[in-house]
């Protein structure tokens, strides 16, 4: 795809972010537009909002639970960048998160990771524990700029991998001990996810492609094709992909999550 459409496109979903509004599906009206142009139109809007000043401090890894693939249409994950003012910490496991500014928002419970260095491609999940300092519950608020939450791999790509923000529950610093336990866990324990007193959803962490930790290394491998992106560092932030469906939210609801034997603190989440 030529540099002035790739430029185009950036532009045009840089205005629908800033002023949060939907735009046709990029694809439908693009010959040719495909998850590799999608990649180009990401890296250029990144470079963009990091020239507005923009901070990254971390990725987010979406599509990864393999259960939902059918139901939107796409059938890979994608990465995106999160920023320094899309994250939120909640230490306490408590916030409040304002929805001004998103467009047709959903919730994801997931796993967050914190690095301790960089994740080799070739790990298992053991290995790629090794390179990790903490693990906290997570909320990811993602967002479609494309009505209806139609669209295809590539549009998903190119919309900042849908990221709105990230709620980053209490932190576990990990020891050789827990990476063993966790190596062995990810795969099988469950999470919930409720609304107020109402179970909406649950899910296993086998959903995100086999494991959280196998997710990150997913990530390292993609980044070895993409050597214009810069490879995963110690003190990012990597979120994982949803345990269960992304959820609609709305202002005055409070969700929460519970994520069983892997005795991660529940995380609750406030809208305004």
């Amino acid at each position: 795809m030529d540099r002035a459409t790739i430029d185009r496109i950036a532009g045009d979903l840089i205005a629908a972010q800033d002023a949060a509004r939907t735009l046709p599906p990029i694809a439908a009206a693009n010959a040719g537009f495909d998850v590799a142009a999608a990649y180009e139109v990401l890296f250029e809007t990144e470079a963009r909002r990091r020239a507005q000043g923009w901070v990254p401090v971390g990725r987010k890894i979406g599509f990864t639970n393999r259960t939902i693939w059918d139901r939107y249409g796409v059938h890979q994950p994608m990465w995106a960048h999160v920023w320094s003012h899309t994250v939120t910490h909640a230490p306490e496991a408590r916030a409040t998160l304002s929805l001004a500014g998103f467009v047709q928002p959903r919730i994801e419970p997931e796993v967050v990771f914190g690095l301790a260095g960089p994740v080799p491609a070739d790990a298992d999940a053991r290995g790629v524990l090794e390179c990790v300092d903490w693990i906290a519950p997570g909320f990811e608020i993602v967002q479609s700029h494309f009505p209806d939450w139609r669209f295809t791999a590539a549009d998903v790509t190119a919309a900042f991998g849908l990221h709105a923000a990230l709620v980053v529950g209490p932190r576990e610093a990990l020891d050789a001990r827990r990476r063993a336990a966790l190596a062995d866990l990810f795969p099988r324990f469950p999470v919930t996810l409720s609304c107020g007193d109402r179970v909406v959803d649950r899910g296993v962490g086998a959903n995100v492609l086999d494991g959280p930790a196998l997710v990150v290394r997913h990530l390292a491998q993609v980044l070895v094709g993409q050597p214009t992106a810069p490879p995963l560092a110690a003190g990012e932030i990597v979120t994982t992909g949803t345990l269960t469906d992304a959820w609609p939210v709305s202002a005055g609801q409070t969700w929460h999550s519970d994520y069983g034997e892997l005795r991660l603190a529940g995380l609750r989440l406030a809208f305004a």
